[in-house]
């Protein structure tokens, strides 16, 4: 039977993070307090229905796999859907559900959308060795006010 907090309905698999490993949700509020009180690595992990985006489920298995695999300790913060979706645009990633990983805080990279595990237990490792950098923004085209549609720089 699915857990609920706050209305909302946890599938099994994302609930059997918070039974079986040290997952902890993260509620839309206490966000960004989160991630100033949570050294080193965090994983995020942006949940959706998974009726719409069954890799939902998917995602949740791999999860304590990235855990067990990684040189270093490692946190798992799960984002459900309400919360996922008001927080996405802050880290650009384009397919749902997603991975996001932080190192105090700060953006190391994204994996999004269902992947073989092989390439996500990759990417993971490349992303631990990564220097903190900006996440990439929502592609929204910006045009200056005197912009005439021209296809050229200026």
């Amino acid at each position: 039977m699915a857990e609920t907090v706050a209305a909302t309905i946890i599938p099994p698999l994302v609930a059997r993070l918070f039974e079986r490993s040290d997952a902890f949700q993260i509620p839309l509020e206490a966000f960004d307090e989160v991630l100033k009180k949570t050294p080193g690595l965090l994983l995020l992990f942006f949940t959706e229905d998974p009726v719409r985006y069954r890799e939902t489920l998917d995602l949740a298995v791999i999860a304590p796999e990235l855990l067990m695999i990684s040189p270093e300790p490692m946190c798992l913060g799960v984002l459900l859907p309400e919360a996922a979706r008001a927080i996405a645009p802050r880290y650009g990633f384009r397919r749902w559900p997603a991975f996001v990983l932080l190192r105090d805080g700060k953006y190391l990279g994204a994996i999004d959308g269902m992947r073989p595990l092989e390439e996500v237990q990759e990417e993971m490792t490349r992303l631990q060795q990564a220097a903190p950098s900006r996440p990439p923004s929502v592609g929204v085209t910006v045009r200056s006010s005197d912009d005439h549609g021209d296809d050229h720089c200026h």
